[in-house]
């Protein structure tokens, strides 16, 4: 992949070089606010969503058996 030119392009390349190495991936958030669009447009309303803790995305190659 090419150098990342965004957050979520970075993070696939990161999980696509970890992927199949047992690796584990945590994202650890506090107080993060996230206002979320009703639609497109000028007149549009937000919804703010907070989020506060850990998502934790694992990783396993399956190909080697169990």
């Amino acid at each position: 992949m090419a150098d990342p030119k965004s957050w979520p392009d970075m993070a696939i390349d990161i999980y696509d070089k970890l992927t199949g190495r047992g690796a584990e991936i945590t994202y650890a958030f506090e107080d993060m606010e996230i206002s979320i669009p009703s639609g497109t447009g000028d007149d549009v309303t937000h919804a703010k969503w907070k989020i506060n803790g850990a998502i934790k995305i694992s990783s396993r190659d399956t190909s080697k058996g169990s």
